[in-house]
């Protein structure tokens, strides 16, 4: 009996209290994730560490979107249909970011992440059979010579490379300055970037304001940007002039998003005829041509 009067308070809590439905949310995508990880370590394991078990990954969290009602869209993905290496920057908003991730990430890529993941259990295992880069954020010496091994590598096993540039989460209205490794990677390797951006979650998801509902993730692949001839010391200039096409674009998708929001609300009478042209959001920039919906 008292089991069954507390599950009718959780029920209760969670249909009508957004507080503890966030945490509840929180706690099962946490859950899914280190469930996916001990299940499939074991097959992942038989493959020994490889980049290729970076498909079973990516496999087992795509579900997730569908738990959660929210949708996926994903504008110029031609761009990264090219056979040859290159480096994805990406900007880093919270854990949510795995489910975009997914959507994109293409054959034979595997993200650079903070040395402290692999400590992580089974999570850490099976990021460690997928070929995940791990590297310490707070040894400089040692991050330098991770981005020297790979820069050596990824043209020799035609990789890609997925870096948040940011360094940490950041739920903000602006990208926070990127630190230098990926584009000291791309330079070394001689390799294009393309810039990748998530649009704010700020209508579905705040780990500030405890909110998690369902909504829409949109996801812009800008253009490659191109290395070839550019020396360390151009490094610097190549960083401040990538992120601001990316910021450029996160204002714009965010603006984006509040005018649909504004247009989505209800109409009153003498304003009827004024929602003409709603939902036509200019989500594509030149060069984005593909928009595909998940």
């Amino acid at each position: 009996m008292e089991v069954l009067l507390l599950l009718l308070a959780a029920l209760l809590l969670y249909r009508y209290n957004a507080t503890f439905r966030y945490f509840c949310k929180v706690a099962f995508f946490n859950f899914w994730l280190v469930a996916a990880a001990t299940l499939l370590s074991p097959f992942a394991a038989l493959r020994g560490r490889s980049v290729e078990n970076m498909k079973l990954l990516c496999a087992a969290i795509r579900p997730l979107k569908h738990f959660y009602g929210i949708k996926m869209q994903v504008w110029g993905s031609e761009h990264l249909n090219i056979k040859e290496p290159y480096v994805i920057v990406c900007n880093h908003q919270a854990s949510l970011d795995l489910l975009g991730m997914v959507e994109f990430i293409p054959d034979r890529c595997v993200p650079i992440a903070k040395k402290e993941l692999m400590y992580m259990g089974t999570v850490g295992w099976a990021c460690w059979l997928t070929g995940i880069i791990f590297i310490d954020r707070h040894k400089r010496e040692d991050a330098i010579d991770v981005i020297s091994q790979t820069a050596r590598t990824i043209r020799r096993e035609n990789l890609r490379v997925l870096i948040f540039p940011e360094g940490t989460r950041n739920q903000n209205k602006s990208m926070l300055p990127f630190k230098r490794g990926a584009f000291h990677l791309a330079v070394q390797a001689q390799v294009p970037i393309f810039p990748i951006v998530i649009s704010p979650y700020w209508n579905f998801f705040s780990s500030k304001d405890k909110k998690f509902t369902s909504g829409t993730c949109t996801i812009r692949i800008l253009p490659k940007v191109e290395t070839q001839g550019l020396s360390p010391k151009d490094v610097p200039e190549l960083t401040e002039t990538v992120r601001q096409s990316m910021a450029d674009a996160f204002a714009q998708m965010s603006a984006n998003h509040n005018r649909n929001q504004r247009a989505e609300q209800p109409l009153l009478p003498h304003c009827a005829g004024a929602g003409a042209g709603r939902g036509t959001g200019s989500l594509s920039c030149e060069g984005d041509t593909t928009g595909n919906s998940n």
